[in-house]
């Protein structure tokens, strides 16, 4: 309680400032979480097992301890799915030597500590009266305090409910607890197939080649289509895209946004285990006939892709533009190629970004799109301004730029054949410093907007200009509020694929269902 919890007690002084009135309190607070960690704690302790858990828990917490004191992360069920699908490169950019301190000296040592300490042999009646005589002072302690400070604590826990998600290791203990119980729920579950009626329709005369990009980590107000004083966006800015400026992501986190952009199911009914185990979008376009390829320079897709085709462009065996780290560039240099030797039926391909993936926003981006500077060169950002780790951040949108000006320009190549667009929507934003927030991945309730306010981007080829979209009212609709829950049926919409299960309202263009009028 001393050492791993600085965040915790740092929020909870900003709320009840360091005043003679709310000393008495303050330490109330202190002594009430210890209680009730002492509790958990001795729960899980007997001969055998108080070692072995009290030094995992001291590892455990010391790593907690520094990702919450560095970036104000929470470790809640989403932030342990994404640590589960975190590959061995993403760790490496988190790694520094203040981890290292952080885990020596809250975790290493301690643990030594308790490894060497002699245990008290006690029968098992003894043990069990200790521990309840233990349990038993500890609660009459707890309830003494919420009883002497109710009017606070009422306040406390009703108002200021976020504070609870930096208790270590209370609350990643119980995030651990209901992630297992969630994913070990439905083990066998079967997949469910959805879309069984799906068709192209038999109007769709022309063979359509759509591009999809999957940003990562981009913030709407770091674009400079969207008025952010900085250009990053030269490139774009002179092409005839179609830019929507209040659109909202389904999640925080890649491991929740990806899926979810892809899945039937809105933000409002996200369900891990259903999205998991039902067909999405790729599925439909598979099953009628359309060519379906995912290339991704991320961590993986996350699932979206496991029955389709998939290259992974993270090793340069794969991906031939490759320095410091392989580029999202990389991914366009075969893409005619597979166009070129598949002659029939529509084209869809994903392009999973590696984006601006945190912290090490300087590794994101070759050494010539470093236009905005200084630049925070270190995933420490307490030894940064925030002008630096802004500055380096926008230089990995403007590089994000470049590539979307890339994908528009292959398409341009071939508008002859097909009716081709590109679709670009970022999984999620990102918080640079404001309110001492770094990164991403807070909870969507109390997550700030710019971990919420994606970009999304439309382009389209002449033929499409030519054919049933009409271009000046799909762009008076840009102000309009959407969310990643239009991505599903706007893709089955350009493509499109006749099912049951399409919603027009959700549909950005309304192409397919002015088609089908």
């Amino acid at each position: 309680m001393v050492f791993t919890n600085i965040a915790f007690f740092k929020g909870v002084i900003g709320v009840y400032p360091l005043i003679l009135d709310n000393i008495a309190f303050l330490i109330s607070v202190f002594i009430l979480f210890s209680a009730l960690t002492a509790i958990v704690l001795s729960l899980l302790s007997y001969e055998h097992t108080i070692k072995p858990v009290l030094i995992i828990i001291l590892l455990v917490s010391s790593f907690a301890a520094y990702f919450m004191d560095s970036y104000a992360s929470i470790v809640d069920e989403t932030m342990i799915d994404n640590i589960l699908q975190t590959n061995l490169k993403e760790s490496l950019d988190l790694f520094s030597i203040k981890q290292v301190i952080y885990v020596l000296f809250m975790g290493i040592i301690p643990a030594i500590f308790i490894y060497k300490s002699p245990i008290t042999k006690q029968s098992f009646t003894q043990a069990a009266i200790t521990k309840v005589k233990l349990i038993t002072i500890l609660t009459l302690v707890i309830v003494s305090i919420l009883w002497l400070f109710s009017s606070h604590y009422f306040s406390f826990f009703r108002e200021h409910r976020s504070l609870r998600y930096y208790i270590n290791p209370i609350y990643y203990m119980m995030s651990i607890a209901k992630y297992a119980t969630k994913s070990y729920r439905h083990p066998d579950m079967p997949l469910i197939k959805i879309g069984l009626d799906a068709k192209i329709v038999p109007s769709d005369a022309h063979r359509e080649l759509i591009i999809f990009v999957i940003g990562e980590t981009a913030r709407a107000d770091h674009f400079s289509l969207n008025g952010y004083k900085k250009k990053t966006n030269p490139l774009l800015e002179k092409e005839d895209v179609i830019n929507f400026t209040n659109v909202t992501s389904c999640g925080t986190s890649t491991a929740h946004s990806v899926p979810c952009m892809f899945s039937i199911y809105t933000h409002k009914n996200y369900d891990k285990d259903k999205i998991k185990n039902t067909q999405n979008v790729l599925d439909i376009l598979k099953n009628v006939g359309v060519n379906v390829l995912w290339l991704d320079n991320n961590s993986s897709s996350k699932g979206v892709a496991d029955r389709i085709s998939h290259i992974d462009y993270r090793t340069s065996e794969n991906n031939p533009v490759c320095d410091t780290e392989c580029r999202d560039e990389g991914m366009l240099v075969n893409i005619q190629k597979y166009i070129d030797e598949h002659q029939t039926g529509d084209i869809f391909i994903a392009l999973h970004q590696m984006g601006n993936h945190g912290p090490a926003y300087f590794k994101r981006y070759p050494k010539e799109f470093e236009r905005f500077t200084p630049v925070c060169k270190t995933n420490q950002f307490e030894s940064c301004t925030k002008e630096e780790i802004s500055n380096a951040y926008d230089n990995a949108i403007l590089y994000t730029d470049y590539f979307l000006s890339k994908v528009i320009s292959l398409l341009k190549k071939n508008d002859s054949e097909f009716e081709a667009a590109m679709f670009y929507a970022s999984d999620h934003g990102e918080s640079l410093g404001k309110n001492g927030l770094y990164l991403h991945g807070l909870p969507f309730v109390m997550a700030p907007d710019s971990q919420k306010q994606v970009p999304l981007i439309l382009w389209f080829s002449e033929s499409f200009h030519a054919d049933d979209i009409d271009m000046s009212i799909l762009k008076s609709r840009t102000k309009q509020q959407i969310s990643h829950d239009s991505v599903f049926h706007t893709i089955l919409g350009l493509l499109e694929v006749e099912t049951d299960i399409y919603n027009k309202n959700l549909d950005i263009t309304n192409r397919f269902a002015k088609l089908v009028k």
